[in-house]
């Protein structure tokens, strides 16, 4: 009221309309800011407060509306004696209407006049609105009859959601109670399955248009999936049919328990926490979760560091919790709906299909698989796990009665019911029996039937891993591992995972397989190593599920190692015959070789689209195959020499056309690492672009290598020190990620330089794309370009910048006969490798080759080196001053980045 007095006070004896709306607009302005500066204050001290928050912002936007009005009304456009068609009210509709509002949300008015738009209601509509926009508010807006509310609201399901929302902000009460009226008698009470079914659809397509998943990792608060939207959904459904006016009404209706309503109001009390949170950091309206505004919001929240994860993680885990129970309660209130007939059935659902016969004590209800008897169901606990047998036999999906049944029994899985074969045996099926187990897997999830059934798995449910590399939560992760080895044994993916197939098709143990899968990131969100955590973890749970102990043994040793192979194949030279000793003698059998095979191929096609490639497929193929032959004739068969006598009698297969004489030049100028590391078409082209270089003259070829999905680029000059970090500078600044790089000398002098690189998506570059690439190499490695000033504008994405990853850095004289490698684990950053590289030409370190792995923002660079005299880095001093400059390095790209 004190501001409506100054309001008052200062447009006192002033005439002039607009100078009256610069003085509405000056005072409301300052108790605008005054308001929501108090607003902030409250909900920076409680952080968890959503709805006194919500609350607030809608009172304080009633009384700006307020005020508004009883300027536009009083002074601005005074009618001391009304018509009946002047007498109009004004309605918040939509969020607004409901009372709930974030900070910078939209403000949705409906101007209400009984019949037709008269003069004078338009001049007050349009002064209103003048102070409102003047006021920055973001006004939504319609002038309508209520005749018009009722014939545009059957004609729009949009226009219809939000007046069903609506709440008086000034004007004729009277009007208002008219409206109400007429809308429930000629509209709402006759539209109530429409109304559901539209609501659903809606929502079916919001989802799709958000990627259908939950666990989404950058999820739009409002829209998503589990979202603040579809608990909208909820309550507008709720409405329409139970005619409610607070969720909490439909506890003595008995749509939701006690618990089921305290889980809606928990979520929605989290969702909108979330969402004023994302609006006063942005400082606008906001409601996508990127993965900068995560660390701000969990922040803001009051999450911290702890038990060996980030405060954004654990944010973010009990955000997909909050997710998940929202898809739950869309359920709950779909059985209501169905047992009184107001949402309609699936529409012909098996009508032409021939109906499968149910076992008991199950029913097939409205297309879906429900229990016939809940006492029958419930009086033997082995039914919670068979039922989704049952519905994995039948190929039906489970009816939303039956998860509400299963959601509120979930305590019968005890420790009597884990430790039952019988219950083992049960699981052990959905795992190997019907050929799609990620379907029940993925539903007993949702229920938390598996974690229960498997309290070990309890701590990865919704986990989230922040980094740019995963695209799932752990839980939905690991079912996506066991979708895609389903997906293999169903024979999908026979030209694309030809040798993972061709081992399925072989034989192998199933059982273990799956249960290593399963089990292979249970050990996640701990300080400690997960993979030696899961080891343990699944020398408990195998045996446990079934398992004998040989099996047991087996799984365990999959789970320890199961980032072995990747970690040979990507940071590896699989070209050295010591890489493939090493990994022989960790795997030691065939079998387990075959396993782990299967085991990695699964787990980075489950990290999410667009991971794996040709690349990494032609990797892991050629490493199983050198080491299934090593395990076959012996280990002492994988020798550089064999190798380089059988890459020049292969050189010399594909060059018949030259000369003996030249034949014998080319292959005397290299040394044996440039025949054991590249392959044959590699050796050819560089023995033309070798041949007659003149001096001071680079050759460049560029050319698609469709085997490694990549494109080779391949590069001779004459050596000089630094020659490898040119080449890395002069690919960065092209925008190219390199994969894979090495560089040789030859005995008379010459660089001879291969690198693999991918464009921006990991695909090779499009042919139109290659000359103008290749001028711009040829330019950097003239000196016509300054490669270190050229890469200053390379910054990281501003939603990337938030990733952080330690740096670490090793030195490994055992990994390979002849090199020292080193290892640089870091945030990927632009020109990382041009300033690693240069560190090391400057330290007068050889660098023979690099392999370079990106796991989203974190990056392994792997050198293989030797110092000045050709020797290893043997010296711990040496060895730690190259740490400590390589560590400089790190940062000076971080810097250069904005990191």
């Amino acid at each position: 009221m004190a501001t409506v007095g100054a309001l008052l006070a200062e447009i006192d004896g002033t005439s002039d309309a607009m100078a009256i709306r610069r003085a509405t607009v000056d005072v409301l302005s300052t108790a605008q800011d005054r308001g929501r500066a108090a607003i902030r204050l409250g909900f920076e001290a409680d952080p968890t407060r959503a709805r006194r928050v919500t609350k607030s912002y809608a009172h304080l936007t009633d009384r700006l509306v307020q005020c508004a009005w009883l300027v536009a009304t009083r002074i601005l456009h005074p009618c001391p004696n009304p018509t009946e068609g002047e007498h109009f009210a004004v309605l918040g509709v939509g969020g607004y209407g409901r009372g709930e509002m974030a900070p910078h949300s939209d403000v949705d008015l409906l101007f209400l006049t009984p019949w037709k738009v008269t003069p004078w209601v338009e001049s007050v509509v349009e002064s209103m609105l003048y102070i409102l926009w003047d006021l920055k508010l973001k006004v939504g807006h319609s002038t309508r009859t209520v005749k018009d509310c009722i014939r545009l609201g059957a004609e729009d399901f949009t226009i219809r959601t939000a007046l069903l929302e609506r709440r008086l902000i000034c004007g004729e009460q009277t009007l208002a109670d008219t409206l109400q009226k007429r809308l429930w008698e000629d509209l709402f009470r006759k539209t109530v399955a429409d109304f559901i079914e539209a609501k659903l659809a809606e929502r079916s397509e919001r989802h799709r248009k958000q990627g259908g998943q939950r666990y989404i990792l950058e999820p739009n608060v409002k829209e998503a999936k589990g979202g603040l939207r579809d608990l909208q959904a909820l309550y507008w459904i709720a409405k329409y049919r139970y005619r409610v006016h607070d969720t909490a009404e439909l506890v003595p209706l008995g749509v939701f328990t006690e618990a089921e309503f305290d889980a809606f109001e928990s979520a929605e009390r989290f969702l909108w926490c979330v969402r004023c949170h994302l609006h006063l950091i942005a400082g606008r309206a906001a409601d996508h979760l990127t993965f900068d505004m995560q660390v701000d919001v969990a922040n803001a929240m009051g999450y911290r560091d702890h038990a060996g994860r980030r405060a954004v993680e654990h944010f973010m885990q009990d955000y997909f919790r909050h997710a998940t129970r929202v898809g739950e309660l869309t359920r709950i209130l779909l059985v209501a709906l169905e047992a009184d007939n107001t949402k309609q059935e699936p529409a012909l659902l098996g009508l032409f299909k021939r109906r499968r016969r149910v076992r008991a004590p199950y029913t097939e209800r409205q297309g879906r698989l429900d229990v016939a008897n809940e006492d029958a169901f419930l009086g033997t606990p082995l039914n919670l796990l068979g039922i989704f047998e049952e519905a994995l036999r039948t190929g039906l999906l489970l009816h939303p009665h039956a998860m509400r049944l299963l959601a509120a029994n979930r305590h019968l899985i005890d420790r009597n019911l884990r430790e039952n074969p019988e219950a083992a045996k049960l699981f052990m099926g959905l795992l190997l029996k019907h050929g799609n187990p990620e379907r029940a897997l993925r539903r007993m999830n949702e229920l938390e039937v598996l974690s229960a059934f498997i309290p070990e798995f309890a701590p990865i449910v919704a986990m989230m891993q922040f980094n740019m590399y995963h695209s799932y939560t752990v839980d939905e992760h690991t079912i996506q591992v066991i979708s895609h080895l389903a997906q293999i044994e169903r024979g999908e993916l026979v030209e694309e995972l030809p040798l993972a197939s061709a081992i399925l098709r072989k034989g192998i143990n199933r059982r273990v397989l799956y249960v290593a899968l399963l089990l292979h990131d249970i050990g996640k969100g701990r300080p400690e190593d997960h993979s030696v955590l899961g080891a343990r973890i699944a020398r408990v749970v195998a045996p446990r599920l079934g398992l004998k102990p040989k099996d047991a043994e087996t799984v365990e040793w999959l789970v320890r190692h199961h980032l072995l192979m990747s970690d040979m194949a990507q940071k590896r030279d699989i070209s050295d015959p010591r890489t493939v000793r090493d990994f022989a003698k960790a795997v030691k059998t065939r079998e387990r070789l075959d396993m782990l095979t299967l085991v990695t191929v699964c787990d980075i096609r489950g990290v999410g689209p667009n991971v794996w490639n040709n690349w990494k497929a032609q990797m892991f193929r050629a490493l199983h195959r050198a080491t299934a032959a090593a395990l076959e004739n012996g280990l002492e068969d994988v020798n550089r020499e064999t190798r380089e006598k059988r890459a020049k009698q292969l050189f010399r297969d594909a060059m018949a056309d030259w000369p003996e004489g030249k034949l014998r030049a080319e292959m005397a100028r290299h040394y044996g690492p440039y025949w054991q590391g590249i392959p044959t078409a590699a050796h050819v082209r560089f023995a033309h672009m070798v041949r007659d270089l003149p001096e001071g003259d680079v050759r460049v070829e560029l050319q698609a290598d469709e085997d490694r999905d990549a494109t080779r680029a391949m590069m001779a000059c004459q050596d000089h020190p630094g020659i490898f970090s040119r080449l890395a500078g002069a690919l960065s600044l092209v925008g190219a990620n390199i994969v894979d790089a090495r560089t040789y000398t030859s005995k008379d002098g010459f660089a001879t330089s291969v690198f693999w690189l991918q464009d921006g998506e990991g695909h090779p570059y499009e042919p139109s794309r290659l000359p103008r690439l290749q001028t711009m190499i040829e330019k950097i490695l003239r000196g016509e370009v300054a490669t270190r000033r050229a890469l200053e504008g390379h910054e990281i994405k501003k939603r990337e910048r938030r990733f952080q990853v330690p740096t670490n850095i090793s030195f490994d004289n055992d990994g390979s006969d002849i090199y020292t490698i080193i290892e640089v684990d870091t945030r990927d950053r632009p020109g990382l490798l041009y300033d690693l590289t240069q560190v090391m030409s400057q330290s007068n370190i050889y660098i023979s080759h690099a392999v370079i792995a990106t796991y989203g923002a974190q990056v392994v660079d792997v050198f293989y080196v030797k110092d000045l005299f050709g020797l290893k880095l043997w010296s711990k001093p040496k060895q730690d001053a190259l740490a400590a400059k390589l560590r400089e390095a790190v940062s000076r790209a971080a810097a250069r980045a904005g990191a």
